[in-house]
């Protein structure tokens, strides 16, 4: 079967992929002033959602990241004194990571300019537009997952 390169699907595919080389590099570019990465920003922002705390095990769920990554972020966040491990008194085995006083006047101070770029971003799509669009993105990620469950080894 010869396959049609210039069919839409194919364009909206890459043109998909350089959108999220695109956003993540202004990611990195847009948290150098607070000296994150982006995934340290998320989980700072994660964190200051769920005031109670995550256990990694959580954090690695939410940020569709493997456990090994984010128990270096952890560390580096840590090291700063933004978040901090306690006891989980729910699983002994586990820790909740809890935002410090530090960490979250940081995502407070950050959380203001980070709006402002979503929001400008996002300018010139109205929002029923931005709804249609998150469906569409769920649904081919729904779609990914299974081929990546049938059709690709681990």
């Amino acid at each position: 079967m010869k396959m049609d390169y210039s069919s839409a699907r194919y364009d909206a595919l890459l043109k998909l992929l350089r959108t999220a080389e695109t956003l993540w590099n202004a990611s990195r570019i847009f948290f150098e002033q607070w000296e994150l990465s982006p995934s340290q920003f998320n989980i700072l922002n994660l964190l200051h959602l769920h005031p109670n705390g995550c256990t990694q095990i959580e954090l690695s769920r939410l940020l569709i990241m493997h456990r090994s990554n984010i128990t270096g972020l952890v560390d580096r966040l840590e090291k700063r004194g933004l978040l901090q491990r306690k006891d989980n008194p729910d699983d002994r085995r586990a820790y909740k990571v809890l935002l410090t006083t530090t960490g979250r006047k940081l995502v407070e101070k950050i959380l203001p300019d980070y709006y402002a770029a979503a929001e400008k971003i996002w300018e010139n799509f109205p929002g029923a537009r931005t709804k249609q669009l998150v469906g569409d993105l769920e649904k081919l990620s729904t779609n990914i997952e299974a081929f990546s469950q049938t059709h690709l080894k681990p």
